[in-house]
């Protein structure tokens, strides 16, 4: 009888052990619900500049009740998308105008769908890891960029 209980606490053991490898290579996407990602702007055309992106997701960022913000600029929108600091997500609806003010405000040629939603941020920064693979193309990173900017309207 105690050779049994001995055996499954050491086979217990064995797997608490293996589970925790090191070497265990874990992803951003895997990392975001707990931890600020700061995922980099992503372009889906691959003829357009990052500056424009890049002047967007450091407008956002300047925002105080934000901590981890994507940008995805599409053909045509451009999805903004971020995290709430814990003490603030009462005013999450309050935050959500004054980021589309200052953007509409700031860029009024361009088309934004913002949101602060949890998916939506988690499938943005796939999205990005999707696009580090040169077998990902730029129509496959447009389509699912539409596909996203769908799932947003649907949250709404």
């Amino acid at each position: 009888m105690i050779t049994i209980q001995r055996f499954i606490l050491f086979a217990c053991f064995l797997c608490l052990l293996s589970a925790c490898h090191p070497n265990q290579p874990v992803k951003d996407s895997q990392l975001t619900l707990m931890k600020t990602t700061n995922p980099n702007a992503i372009i889906t055309d691959k003829n357009k500049n990052h500056s424009r992106v890049k002047e967007i997701e450091k407008d956002v960022n300047s925002f105080p009740e934000l901590y981890d913000v994507a940008v995805i600029k599409g053909k045509k929108d451009i999805l903004v998308v971020y995290k709430v600091k814990h003490l603030h997500r009462f005013g999450m609806k309050k935050i959500e105008k004054k980021v589309n003010k200052m953007l509409e405000k700031k860029y009024p040629k361009e088309n934004f769908t913002v949101s602060s939603d949890y998916k939506i941020f988690l499938e943005a920064v796939r999205l990005e890891e999707k696009m580090k693979s040169p077998k990902f193309s730029h129509q496959q990173a447009e389509k699912r960029f539409k596909e996203i900017v769908k799932m947003t309207e649907n949250i709404k």
